[in-house]
């Protein structure tokens, strides 16, 4: 039995990736459906995600999709992987938050990110530019702010001020010193950069100074995570987003997932090869107890209290069958119930 397994948290982010022959709405219903499926596996939160203007990504409003979800399920805590704060002024993520705690008490999580938009456009249609993810801290400290009912304006947000919503900071680039530097939980990645991704969650914790949400450090590590039959069968899961990623990275657009077949059939220039092959390695991937043993060694290196499974795939059945199998992974490691 792995003793770190077994007092580990196991969450989900759903991006409600788009899939080729299938709707936005149809992306949407599936995370609404995931989520009803994750919390029967006994999984602890699932989290939606905020993209503008990407054809492959259907979730572009977290806390409207947060609320459908949240309404569908019963225990499982919900939240944003992440609302990207520079899009938005902080009063009217206050009040989104603090309607959703208001209505699911003691399930909602608030997970910010300081991305601003994929593309020039997309900033200029949200009136935003890359500057604007400079002042993430202090848009961060205005935030919390109004939660605790110490704004300057003399405006309060309602419902948000009293409540307590459980803040996370998706950390990318500066986002660890922040995390610190407020005292909050920190939420890193990604498994294909470990010692970039360890030198971050040393900084935040040497540098953690307790605050009124956070005591101490709180570390959530997230990757992607793929359980199948035979090692094989695991890395067709990885193939439609590796070859999205790769796509994007030589065309300019992140496009909806293709099926695996389609892709193996697929006849690629060397640079969208390169990629495609950069983004099959670095993850977690194979048999239960393959994934189990990569899982103990990644928690021990990390000391990570929590994972976040990020796994995009076109099979959504063979999605869920993923995540079965690492619940079980979890299940075994916790033992049989006294």
């Amino acid at each position: 039995m792995s003793s770190v397994i077994a007092q580990t948290r196991f969450s989900v982010l759903d991006r409600s990736r788009t899939r080729e022959g299938h709707s936005n709405a149809e992306a949407l219903r599936d995370t609404v459906a995931l989520a009803r499926e994750l919390e029967d596996l006994g999984y602890h939160r699932l989290w939606v995600s905020e993209h503008h203007g990407v054809p492959g990504v259907a979730g572009s409003a977290p806390t409207v999709l947060a609320a459908a979800v949240a309404s569908a399920t019963r225990t499982i805590r919900v939240g944003t992987g992440g609302v990207m704060l520079p899009n938005h002024r902080p009063l009217v993520v206050a009040e989104q938050f603090g309607v959703l705690e208001s209505l699911f008490p003691g399930r909602i999580d608030m997970g910010l990110g300081r991305s601003v938009g994929f593309t020039d456009g997309v900033r200029r249609a949200l009136g935003r530019d890359k500057d604007d993810a400079e002042d993430f801290a202090g848009q961060l400290d205005e935030l919390l702010g109004w939660f605790r009912g110490t704004s300057p304006t003399g405006v309060h947000a309602r419902p948000a001020e009293g409540l307590t919503v459980p803040p996370f900071v998706l950390a990318m680039g500066e986002g660890a010193a922040i995390a610190a530097r407020a005292g909050l939980p920190m939420v890193i990645g990604d498994l294909r950069n470990r010692p970039k991704m360890q030198r971050g969650i040393d900084h935040y914790r040497a540098n953690f100074r307790p605050s009124p949400w956070a005591a101490e450090p709180y570390v959530v590590v997230s990757g992607t995570i793929a359980v199948a039959a035979g090692p094989e069968e695991a890395r067709r899961l990885l193939i439609p987003e590796a070859w999205s990623m790769a796509y994007s990275r030589t065309h300019g657009t992140f496009p909806p997932l293709p099926p695996a077949e389609r892709v193996e059939a697929l006849t690629m220039t060397a640079k969208e090869r390169g990629f495609y092959e950069q983004g099959l390695t670095g993850h977690i991937a194979g048999t239960e107890e393959q994934v189990a043993d990569e899982l103990e060694i990644l928690l021990k290196e990390t000391g990570a209290q929590e994972i976040l499974v990020t796994t995009s795939t076109y099979d959504r059945q063979a999605l869920l069958d993923s995540y079965r199998g690492l619940a079980r992974i979890r299940e075994a490691a916790r033992g049989p119930v006294p």
